[in-house]
């Protein structure tokens, strides 16, 4: 199983990813407007593109993210500020972003999608006072580790650059939605959901089993890399990134022909706000890896599953390993991570207790930046679910309203059938 020191280890790997400084690195204390919202997020981002110069992590003198390494206090501190957020509403307010526990609609408001083609839950920031979103990201604040937290508003102000710079007319980029399924005030389990384009957070706290789970969650960006106000670069997923090329240049060539599914980049099987049937059994198999390929793939996984405290992610990483030898996993695409080159990557995760997909979008989605790669590597949309507890087993996933369920921009699909991994990487 995962023992706290193994998965500090993770939790390691995936901060030096996400924020990788040199020994004489400044570390710059940024602010980048979210507009849409009127208000300001703070952020850390992650490491620039491997082909960019710049390569530096910020931090906010304002978070409080949550520095717990237990769920119960996680779950003590979010529920908190939940129920401070709910003291700033009006009536109507509280009545529009409470619904009950068991609800469907938990399943059908998020998606890949904008908010204008899949009607999400809850209240939009947007029609928030400045006191009232500030109360609202302190609710994400109480969830997330620094990190995690971190991921979250790069993804936010990503969607923000895409607003301000992109040539797109969809007016609902960086607006998101907070809602919540249960009382947080209970002593019984609830769950908050919050999102909007390329972000979809299903979190649910359940105080008697002292457990959070974030199946199913979505988190993507466009672009991948984007220059914050001051000159800063951000890349939102540079842990995702970083993770999977180490684990994929820890394999042999044997197993790499197994995993690779061939150079055309694959489209996502189970999009966001889509139901899934969970394919599994194509590509390579856990139990064909050794402990440190194990170990890195573990890596990889703790991107999604380790956005919280850190027994959470004990939690959530040991009853993973304790099925990854009948886990499986397969790669399309570039087989070096170059962003100046190729159409990205696809990659799924597929096992009893987690599925993951990774998909580079091949489209821009008419969200065009000059001079700024907005499609295939720098469009990225992903998926986290768990199998055997979506929604902590509390509701069936249903294909989320408009748009044919959420799928992505190009459709869904298959795997490519199989192929050799190029010599020349690419």
């Amino acid at each position: 199983m995962v023992g706290m020191q193994s998965v500090s280890r993770l939790t390691d790997a995936v901060r030096r990813a996400r924020s990788r400084v040199g020994a004489t690195a400044a570390i710059a204390l940024v602010s980048v407007s979210l507009a849409a919202c009127g208000s300001e997020i703070s952020t850390s981002a992650g490491t620039s593109a491997p082909t960019a110069t710049a390569q530096t992590s910020m931090t906010s003198t304002a978070s409080t993210a949550t520095a717990s390494s237990t769920t119960a206090q996680t779950i003590t501190d979010t529920a908190a500020a939940a129920e401070a957020f709910l003291a700033t509403l009006s009536d109507e307010q509280r009545e529009q972003v409470l619904s009950a526990y068991d609800d469907e609609t938990k399943t059908t408001s998020w998606s890949n999608f904008p908010v204008t083609f899949v009607e999400r839950a809850g209240l939009n920031l947007a029609d928030l006072t400045a006191e009232q979103k500030a109360a609202a990201l302190k609710v994400l604040e109480g969830l997330l580790s620094d990190e995690g937290y971190a991921t979250v508003t790069g993804i936010m102000n990503g969607d923000q650059y895409l607003l301000e710079n992109s040539s797109s007319t969809e007016q609902s980029l960086g607006q998101y939605y907070i809602a919540f399924f249960g009382d947080p005030a209970d002593t019984s389990a609830w769950e908050l959901q919050f999102g909007g384009h390329h972000l979809g957070i299903n979190a649910t706290l359940d105080p008697a089993a002292d457990a959070i789970t974030f199946a199913p969650t979505h988190l993507g960006t466009q672009p991948a890399v984007y220059t914050a106000a001051d000159g800063t670069e951000v890349q939102p997923l540079a842990g995702m990134y970083e993770t999977a090329f180490a684990f994929y240049d820890s394999l042999t060539d044997e197993q790499q022909a197994a995993l690779y599914q061939g150079e055309t980049v694959a489209a996502m099987v189970c999009a966001p706000g889509g139901s899934c049937d969970y394919p599994t059994g194509t590509g390579l198999a856990g139990a064909d890896l050794t402990d440190k390929q194990k170990q890195l793939l573990l890596d990889v996984i703790a991107n999604w599953a380790g956005l919280s405290d850190e027994q959470t992610t004990a939690d959530a990483l040991a009853k993973i390993e304790a099925t990854l030898d009948n886990t499986y996993v397969n790669w399309s695409g570039a087989t070096t991570y170059d962003m100046t080159t190729g159409n990205g990557i696809y990659f799924q995760i597929s096992g009893p207790d987690v599925y993951i997909e990774f998909a580079s979008q091949q489209g821009s989605a008419g969200a065009d930046v000059n001079g700024v790669v907005t499609a295939g590597w720098g469009h990225v949309h992903t998926i986290y679910r768990d199998p055997s507890n979506d929604y902590a087993n509390s509701a069936t996933q249903q294909q989320a309203t408009g748009m044919g369920g959420g799928g992505a921009p190009g459709g869904g699909g298959n795997p490519p059938s199989g192929g050799t991994p190029p010599s020349d990487g690419n």
